[in-house]
């Protein structure tokens, strides 16, 4: 699927500069940045239900 990203000027220029060390295209560093923290956030969500269900591991026993 197409997108338009716009960015301010110095990201851009940070990201033209990564993208150009690493021998890489712009697209595939921000494709990799966004997949990147969609997997930190999935995480999170992860650890914390995993923490209710300790913490609250009697309540739930309970409920079933």
């Amino acid at each position: 699927m197409a997108m338009t990203l716009r960015l301010p000027e110095d990201l851009d220029a940070k990201l033209t500069e990564r993208a150009r060390r690493e021998c890489r295209s712009k697209q595939e560093l921000a494709i990799e940045a966004i997949r990147d923290a969609q997997n930190r956030a999935e995480l999170k969500v992860g650890d914390v239900l995993a923490e209710l269900m300790d913490s609250d591991a009697e309540i739930l026993d309970h409920l079933k």
